[in-house]
């Protein structure tokens, strides 16, 4: 082993060990970004970034295993992402598809899809629910898996369930309009009955949320990771959550 693993090792080692285990997120989001530019980056086909960063997802779960997170969001594909070229989209679909069913086998982790789902080919949508119905029974941690999923949808989905219930009790707008509050709506989100997330990651050294959790990381903490998602080390990880262990968090400032 050189003398720079064996470093890097005892630094990964020591961040370890000054963790706050009182003062951990329990609910972390990411934008798995970088994909495509890694593969530009090191001269492979598109679809090679995929792969990639799809393989990194499972060693991600695992550290957050680790560390007891209860929670974990992946945005793997947003609305928008949907409308690019066929030939862009597949291959990401193909590979999503793939992940699931590994995660799903596994048995490590209970698996739910989260965004318009309606919007997704049949044979994707049917994989997703698949992979959820496997594995709603396994007590580890929770993944959502965000796929063609967008904050301005979600928001838009939600108002239109609530709308949707009160029109079959047949609450008026009016009577709805005296009564509506954020919990209402909160509760017609993706991720109803799921606490908001403490942390949220980007990699890429992109600094912007894109539409990820807007409803959600009201209150969160953000880290913004200069690397691409596949070159995205545990060490990476651990300054993400140490940072976030040393903010004094202002709930509402």
């Amino acid at each position: 082993m050189s003398i720079r693993r064996v470093a890097y090792d005892l630094y990964e080692r020591r961040l370890l060990r000054e963790l706050p285990t009182d003062r951990l997120p329990q609910h972390v989001g990411v934008m798995c970004d970088g994909n495509r530019r890694w593969a530009r980056g090191i001269g492979a086909e598109i679809e090679g970034g995929y792969v990639a960063g799809a393989d990194k997802i499972e060693e991600f779960l695992g550290w957050c295993d680790q560390l007891h997170i209860e929670l974990v969001t992946l945005w793997l594909l947003s609305t928008d992402n949907l409308g690019r070229p066929a030939e862009q989209v597949g291959p990401l679909l193909s590979v999503i598809e793939d992940l699931v069913d590994e995660l799903a086998a596994k048995g490590r982790w209970r698996v739910h899809p989260v965004g318009a789902l309606d919007m997704l080919p049949a044979a994707t949508m049917t994989r997703l629910k698949a992979a959820e119905e496997k594995t709603a029974d396994v007590e580890g941690m929770t993944v959502n898996i965000a796929v063609a999923y967008g904050g301005r949808r979600e928001l838009a989905d939600a108002v239109r369930s609530l709308l949707h219930e009160h029109a079959e009790r047949g609450t008026t707008l009016e009577e709805l309009a005296d009564v509506i509050d954020m919990e209402h709506i909160a509760e017609h989100l993706y991720t109803k009955g799921q606490p908001d997330p403490d942390l949220v990651i980007r990699t890429s050294g992109e600094q912007r949320l894109g539409g990820f959790l807007l409803w959600q990381s009201a209150q969160s903490e953000f880290y913004f990771c200069e690397a691409y998602w596949p070159d995205f080390r545990r060490v990476d990880f651990l300054r993400a959550v140490r940072a976030y262990a040393q903010r004094e968090r202002r709930f509402g400032s």
